[in-house]
């Protein structure tokens, strides 16, 4: 097992967050420590992501990573800014390439047995399952594993406090993804009082 992976596994919960603005990244951060949960994946979504990430990159003891990576060109620059980790929403060969070649931890979107023979045959161990729900949920997880034992999962998409403990028992599961803790319209408001209640909330829940 990777160091990333282990400690993603430690963490349990990945923040997917979409900021607006990069001043937005440091109270972010803040609120998520407060939470009990350091990490954040920030998304290219929009044009602040490259900046939030830049500006959380050397914030100590927390863990940031970009999310909505689409390209080889993308994860260089992610990677320039400070990045530790990818996430990627399919699986892109060429990306997925220049994060082994250029040792980043890179966990590219699957959704299919056809996209795990592509992870395997380039030698990746943990992938992102997106979007989890929309794609079968827990049972389509628990289908997967019996003929890709090897590989374990991050699932993304529709996870929240209702379903997340129920996904976490997977021991094919390492983490899970997840915004509703960090939604774009509790940032935008400034509530980040409230992002670290939420965050603290689905702490306590995973005991």
């Amino acid at each position: 097992m990777s160091s990333m992976t282990a400690e993603l596994e430690s963490l349990k919960i990945i923040p997917v967050v979409a900021i607006e603005d990069v001043s937005q990244a440091q109270p972010l951060a803040e609120a998520l420590v407060s939470g009990g949960l350091p990490v954040a994946e920030i998304t290219l979504r929009t044009e602040a992501g490259l900046g939030a990430i830049k500006a959380l990159a050397d914030r100590e003891g927390f863990l940031v990573g970009a999310g909505t990576v689409h390209s080889a060109e993308q994860a260089q620059q992610v990677a320039d800014a400070g990045a530790k980790f990818v996430v990627t929403p399919g699986l892109n060969p060429r990306t997925v390439q220049w994060c082994l070649d250029n040792e980043m931890p890179i966990f590219p979107g699957v959704s299919s047995p056809t996209d795990l023979e592509m992870a395997l045959e380039l030698g990746l161990e943990v992938v992102k399952f997106f979007p989890a729900e929309r794609n079968g949920g827990i049972p389509m997880i628990k289908a997967l594993q019996g003929p890709y034992g090897d590989i374990r999962f991050i699932p993304t998409g529709g996870i929240n406090t209702d379903n997340l403990k129920d996904y976490l028992s997977l021991p094919s599961v390492v983490a899970c993804g997840g915004s509703w803790m960090v939604k774009s319209d509790l940032i935008n408001a400034g509530q980040f009082d409230k992002i670290t209640q939420i965050t603290r909330d689905a702490i306590a829940m995973l005991g």
